[in-house]
């Protein structure tokens, strides 16, 4: 009976550090919605310099495997990952409060990315340690005899669902806030929030998780021996290349988009607030449907999958732009609250299933270094992505002013999108290969 309270109580304090860590994470788009606006219309920047800007940003992101080994390498009064996540919120808070104050006085350009950049570097090691104790708790059986282990996805679709619900939040909120308040003022709340996160993390203690018992002092040469020897395997280097590949090749025009749907159309901040929300409840509704019915179904299939039904939607986008769904009676307004939604977090529903093969594959005691090298290589492919994004829109020519070169744009996206298609193979077919063990 003390065994199965412990396991419930462990299990409630991990649902409560991870909840509030994804969730926080996923409200991150209320403060950057303000950053997109604040930057178009105080800042006066043009498209490509925002998109540049939203990029650049993510740099820190690529470090990923250097906070992963850290955490992994370096315990802090015994612990090696709370404490990391009460840093990352930590630098996270001092960032955005730091926008805030600033940002009424007169902010350069120079000094906001500095400030964004630190935040990114706060939400990256928070990113590290959470997606760590995922991946660590989903070597663990669950208290049931029959139960498989919790890497068949259970965790993985509760923090997929708690950011998807912060991002709903934050969406619908931000859209209102815009017009309703200052920017600042959605910065300082944000940080005020990221205070609270810290402040209820270093209440916590790491003990209290019931994580898989692992060497206190591991030296980092031997992380990265680790690290080095889980990439090796093919079936993870491949999956890790095959997937990093399959953002990057993708130029996005998602600055471009933004400046077009704000500037051109004339769409309201509130509509984009209501355009991302059904984005954000398509992303929690695919993490519900992904857990009740999709965790038998190969990795491979549902992935490639969405690469099609993103190329799809691209078009749809071209077509938009032309004008055709207007000639046929389809308000701009509510196709940009819509499928541009959806069309704008499509390209995260690939992560959910590849997150839940990588915990499947990565070897016991590196999975903070594993999982962050995935995440670090994601971040880099979208960095990538972005900067051919800015490259299209020059070479089609499109400005603050003029998106007559847009529609090109968006089918040469398109039939990027559909490249990676022909080497889909390097994802293991999980299902199949244990069938092939059985026999």
């Amino acid at each position: 009976m003390v065994s199965v309270r412990n396991g419930s109580e462990s299990e409630r304090n991990r649902k409560v550090l991870l909840g509030v860590g994804f969730w926080v994470q996923g409200l991150r788009c209320f403060p950057w919605m303000g950053v997109n606006f604040f930057l178009k219309d105080v800042m006066r920047v043009d498209p490509s310099t925002l998109q540049i800007l939203q990029n650049s940003a993510n740099l820190p992101m690529v470090a990923k495997p250097f906070y992963g080994i850290l955490s992994d390498s370096f315990y802090i009064f015994g612990q090696h990952r709370v404490p990391y996540i009460a840093l990352g919120a930590f630098l996270q808070a001092v960032s955005w409060i730091t926008i805030a104050l600033f940002a009424k006085s007169g902010i350069s350009f120079l000094s906001i990315t500095i400030y964004l950049l630190l935040g990114n570097l706060g939400a990256s090691i928070v990113e590290v340690a959470n997606d760590a104790i995922v991946a660590e708790t989903g070597k663990q059986p669950t208290s049931s005899k029959k139960s498989k282990p919790s890497s068949s996805g259970e965790l993985q679709s509760f923090v997929w669902m708690a950011s998807a619900i912060g991002g709903v939040l934050g969406n619908l909120i931000g859209g209102i806030a815009i017009d309703k308040f200052s920017t600042p003022m959605m910065f300082l709340t944000f940080g005020i929030l990221l205070s609270f996160q810290f402040l209820l993390t270093l209440f916590i203690c790491e003990s209290s998780l019931d994580l898989p018992k692992t060497p206190s002092h591991v030296g980092f040469r031997k992380q990265l021996s680790e690290l080095s020897v889980a990439l090796r395997k093919p079936e993870i280097y491949y999956s890790i290349i095959w997937f990093a590949i399959s953002y990057a090749v993708i130029p996005a025009l998602t600055g471009t988009m933004f400046y077009y749907q704000t500037q051109h159309l004339k769409i309201e901040s509130s509509l984009l607030g209501i355009s991302k929300v059904f984005g954000q409840a398509a992303m929690l509704l695919w993490g519900i449907v992904y857990n009740r019915h999709l965790k038998s179904i190969p990795p491979r299939k549902l992935i490639t999958a969405v690469q099609v039904f993103m190329s799809i939607f691209v078009i749809s986008d071209a077509l938009f732009v032309k004008g055709v769904y207007r000639s046929i009676g389809i308000p701009d307004t509510l196709y940009v609250m819509v499928f541009s939604g959806l069309l704008e977090v499509l390209c995260f529903f690939k992560i959910l299933p590849f997150n839940v093969l990588m915990a499947q594959l990565c070897p016991p005691g590196c999975e903070g270094s594993v999982m962050a090298f995935v995440m670090s290589a994601i971040a880099l492919a979208f960095i990538v992505s972005g900067y051919l994004g800015v490259a299209l829109a020059s070479y089609v020519g499109v400005t603050g002013d003029d998106f007559s070169g847009l529609p090109r744009g968006l089918l040469i996206q398109a039939a990027c999108t559909l490249l990676p298609l022909f080497w889909s193979s390097c994802i293991p077919d999980v299902k199949s290969r244990g069938k092939r063990k059985e026999n």
